[in-house]
């Protein structure tokens, strides 16, 4: 019986209905997305993962080879990820030959009272995790964040065809709706984050978090997780031992050199020491920062000149990272995690600020689109963060978008 890739489930998010499809989990589980130090099965035995196995697209287990330690016992086998622990049986698991090697069922929610247990084919109760209390981030943003990745993919102007017929007010007017509803998503998501680790530990993952770019952006969280803000400003910290440390986790495969984690840590530790109470040096810069909503009356350079930008952009360089930080990932720290949290924080209006900043790091399909919608790309008119997440926050909600 071949997998099931397009095995989706309905949850309801901050602005309506969302789908995961199961995909998400697996790519949680392939890339340790979760708080993997604190793992423990649901009986309460410790699990480490050494290898998460081989990503299987084809028939069978979703993991093939996965290592694993279970209390200190090695174990080898297969994984497979489900959203509930009675999929197992929906999908004919227990008749398919193919999955009696599976050794872990990764679960996203506990089982229920009524869900009978899986069990191998020796009759023992089979290992399960459950990754809900674990999971980093909002399942809202694991699904929009694999949305964006399988839709920009592939850069093909089609996808914005429809968008392209509108008139240019027009497109401008549902681009900034759009970016307004991900700078309030973004906003919630950096409160949560907030009320659950408290102000510095909040902007030390959400930092190291964007500073592992999309290949390794779990990596660094779990690194951020397993060394808090405080170990960072220890001398003894080696940055060398933290990568080696991390050797499972890294994607290193096509990373630029720039993007390598090693020199992203570099980076952060350095930041660090120019400045160990930044994300106090973040609060006292927001107050300064100018608190106006975003609106579409006056163009993207004008703005910028009225906001002082350019100023700013230096400033928050210079002060709160010390300089450590530059180039579209400076800009992309400042509209994914900065500002939000900023804004979450301090409960000031930061929505112009971000919409109008620099373009960071955004896909090269959602660069080129822009331009060609007539939207920026132009001196009065300059790319800026706020029409690309728009333009972002569209696609998310087109029929390719986070139903695959």
């Amino acid at each position: 019986m071949p997998n099931i890739p397009d095995s989706v489930a309905e949850f309801q998010g901050l602005y309506g209905p969302f789908t995961v499809a199961e995909r998400v989990l697996q790519k949680i589980w392939l890339h340790r997305d979760f708080d993997s130090c604190s793992a423990r099965l649901i009986d309460g035995r410790r699990l480490e993962i050494i290898s998460p196995g081989e990503w299987n697209l084809l028939g069978g287990p979703d993991f093939h080879g996965a290592q694993l330690r279970i209390d200190g016992r090695e174990v080898r086998g297969d994984v497979e990820v489900h959203f509930h622990a009675s999929d197992w049986r929906a999908h004919g698991h227990p008749a398919n030959p193919t999955f009696q090697g599976v050794a872990l069922h990764v679960l996203l929610f506990p089982p229920g009272r009524s869900e009978f247990p899986v069990r191998q084919s020796d009759g023992a109760e089979m290992a399960t995790l459950v990754l809900l209390p674990l999971l980093h981030r909002d399942l809202e943003e694991y699904a929009a964040d694999d949305a964006l990745e399988v839709i920009t993919a592939r850069d093909e102007w089609r996808r914005f065809a429809e968008l392209g017929r509108k008139s240019t007010d027009e497109i401008q007017m549902i681009l900034r709706e759009k970016a307004a509803a991900r700078w309030r998503q973004k906003v919630h998501f950096a409160q949560l984050r907030i009320e659950k680790l408290g102000w510095a530990e909040a902007a030390h993952q959400t930092a190291l978090e964007i500073m592992g770019y999309r290949r390794n952006r779990a990596a660094m969280l779990t690194l951020a997780v397993h060394y808090p803000l405080a170990a960072w400003l220890e001398p003894k910290l080696d940055v060398g031992e933290l990568f080696a440390e991390g050797r499972a986790l890294w994607q290193l495969h096509g990373v630029r050199p720039a993007n390598h984690p090693c020199t992203r840590l570099r980076q952060y530790a350095a930041w660090v020491r120019a400045c160990p109470d930044w994300p106090e040096r973040l609060i006292r810069a927001a107050e300064g920062l100018p608190s106006v909503a975003a609106n579409g009356e006056t163009r993207i350079d004008e703005t910028r000149r009225e906001l002082a930008l350019s100023k700013w952009r230096g400033q928050l360089a210079r002060v709160i990272c010390g300089d450590a930080v530059g180039g579209t990932r400076f800009d992309t720290l400042v509209c994914d995690g900065l500002l939000p949290l900023a804004a979450a924080q301090s409960c000031r209006d930061l929505s112009a600020v971000w919409f109008n900043w620099f373009l960071g790091d955004v896909p090269l399909a959602v660069r080129q689109a822009m331009p060609k919608l007539g939207v920026a790309g132009t001196r009065s008119q300059p790319l800026c963060h706020g029409f690309s997440q728009g333009l972002l926050g569209w696609i998310l909600e087109q029929k390719e978008g986070a139903s695959p």
